[in-house]
């Protein structure tokens, strides 16, 4: 256990860097540290430096960053940072080096070969996502294994993931999912002025800009709906990618297609806050912070029927078929009438309860303690 007098090093690899880094590791570390800080540990994030400007505060909350080069590049940014951080980790020797992701996790081996003691959370089977080609999933595919097999503790963010754990590598994880700070209301009825929105009129996304967030369903199902006086937002940054420029392509000029980019703090608040439904049409997901946020704002949801998105346990009218366009745009006329206000209600409790930052550093903290006493199981 953690103490004044012996606090606990914890070194973190694996996330691009925080706070306001897009991204769904980056905004569960954006929670989960300050807080573990908060309970006595000395946290030190190594954070990519294309992403954490060296003129940005060298500690935040009582996290420190530490930068390291990494390269812009897709495939090669998160292993050649690990790699990287890894033998810093190495120099530093940590008490715990907790990796996220499973692609970061490929370096548990070498990261054990130093003597360090490793926890690593698994996010969601990476390999999945639709961007990446045969060598990348193998890789993928590969960093699961070692992170999975060789860590001292394991983390699922799932139920689902846990499950899928076992049965490939037979092992048992501490399931500690993403969290949700809820909101302080009441808030205003109004959206960021310059995006046109009309408060309760608009279905909202909110998420990065790649091919398993299906943005591209979601515009033709919008567009098939024919949802008088209503608009579609889709929040997220826009980089330079054929992806994006596909999106970009097929929304043209429509005036009832607003791309925000990306937005934080008090407008994306704003945004969440006044929406008329929001909706979530992604192939890959682990556990879905954006979906947890518009559901403590208390906004009807749709979903599309993914492991991830099911866990939830929403009623079956929140949910389409994968890729199914027409049936989306049935629930989106539905639930553009649909007046289960007790039933949002419902699930923000429900939320506020099962989705608490607080417990999850605490149960954080728990494994931390179990890879540090040799235990392999920690409840």
């Amino acid at each position: 256990m953690t103490s004044a007098d012996n606090p606990l090093r914890v070194l973190v690899l694996g996330l691009r860097g925080f706070p306001g880094v897009e991204g769904g590791i980056e905004t569960h570390a954006e929670h989960l540290y300050p807080r573990l800080a908060a309970l006595g540990c000395r946290v030190e994030v190594v954070v990519r430096s294309p992403y954490q400007p060296a003129s940005n505060p060298k500690e935040w909350k009582g996290v420190t960053f530490t930068r390291i080069w990494a390269p812009r590049h897709a495939g090669l940014e998160a292993l050649i940072h690990t790699f990287l951080g890894t033998l810093y980790a190495a120099i530093k020797r940590p008490d715990v080096l907790h990796i996220h992701a499973i692609g970061p996790a490929l370096f548990t081996p070498l990261a054990r070969l130093f003597g360090l003691r490793v926890v690593v959370t698994h996010h969601g089977p990476d390999y999945e996502r639709e961007k990446w080609g045969r060598f990348a999933k193998f890789v993928l595919k590969l960093g699961e294994r070692a992170g999975m097999v060789i860590a001292n503790q394991r983390i699922a963010i799932s139920k689902t993931i846990e499950q899928r754990v076992m049965d490939q590598y037979g092992q048992r994880c501490v399931v500690i999912p993403n969290g949700i700070e809820m909101p302080i209301g009441p808030f205003a009825e109004t959206t960021p002025r310059g995006l046109g929105l009309t408060p309760q009129k608009y279905v909202l996304q909110v998420s990065r800009f790649v091919p398993e967030k299906r943005q591209l369903d979601l515009i033709h199902a919008f567009r098939e709906a024919r949802l008088d006086g209503w608009k579609l937002a889709l929040v997220g940054r826009l980089d330079s990618t054929p992806y994006v420029e596909s999106v970009k392509a097929l929304v043209g000029h429509d005036p009832n297609i607003v791309l925000t980019g990306f937005q934080s703090g008090v407008a994306l608040q704003e945004i969440y806050a006044n929406a008329g439904l929001f909706v979530l049409p992604s192939s890959h997901e682990g556990l879905p912070i954006a979906l947890l946020e518009a559901m403590s704002y208390a906004i009807p949801v749709i979903a599309s029927c993914i492991p991830a998105h099911l866990e939830l346990s929403l009623t079956l009218n929140h949910y389409f078929l994968l890729g199914d366009r027409t049936q989306l745009a049935a629930r989106l006329r539905e639930g553009r009438t649909d007046t289960t206000v007790s039933e949002s209600q419902r699930l923000r409790t429900r939320i506020a309860s099962d989705y608490c930052w607080k417990e999850i550093a605490q149960k954080t903290l728990s494994a931390y303690d179990c890879s540090i006493a040799g235990r392999t199981q920690c409840d």
